[in-house]
C-alpha cells in the first residue's frame, strides 16, 4: 500500500482548506520572508487564479512565486526565458518556487570537432 502524503503532519485535504496566513507558519523562514515581501504580487496572482477556470492553463513570468495550497492540481505554464514550460502542481511541490520546475539552461552535449577546430582535436582514437 502506498504511503499517504502529509505536509507538516496535515493531510492533503486539510492543507487545501488552509488560508495563506495559516499556511505561512508551516513553510521555512526563507520562503516565509519572501512571501511577506511579495504579498501584493501573490495576492494578485491568487485572485487571477481564482477567477480562471481550473481546467484552463495559466501562464506566468513569476518564477519566484511560492506554490501555495490554492494552486494544487492546476496547470501553470512558467516562462524560462525562451519558451513556456508546463508545470502540474502536486502536493509535494508545496512551499517551493515555480522557477524550480522550469529550468532556464539545458545541458550542452558536444559532438565531434567542427569547422575551425585545431588539427590536434580532429584526430579521433580508433578503439
Amino acid at each position: 500500500m502506498a504511503k499517504k502524503f502529509t505536509f507538516k503532519g496535515l493531510e492533503v485535504e486539510e492543507v487545501r482548506k488552509l488560508t495563506l496566513e495559516k499556511f505561512m507558519p508551516l513553510v521555512p523562514s526563507k520562503i516565509r520572508r519572501s512571501m511577506k515581501r511579495m504579498a501584493t504580487k501573490m495576492r494578485k496572482f491568487i485572485e487571477k487564479l481564482r477567477k480562471t477556470d481550473p481546467k484552463k492553463i495559466m501562464k506566468t513570468h513569476l518564477r519566484e512565486m511560492v506554490i501555495v495550497p490554492e494552486m494544487l492540481d492546476r496547470r501553470i505554464q512558467v516562462y524560462n526565458g525562451k519558451d513556456w514550460v508546463d508545470v502540474v502542481i502536486v502536493p509535494q511541490m508545496l512551499g517551493r518556487r515555480l522557477g524550480e520546475y522550469s529550468n532556464t539552461i539545458k545541458m550542452v552535449k558536444h559532438s565531434g570537432p567542427g569547422i575551425g577546430a585545431t588539427r590536434g582535436s580532429k584526430s579521433v582514437e580508433l578503439k
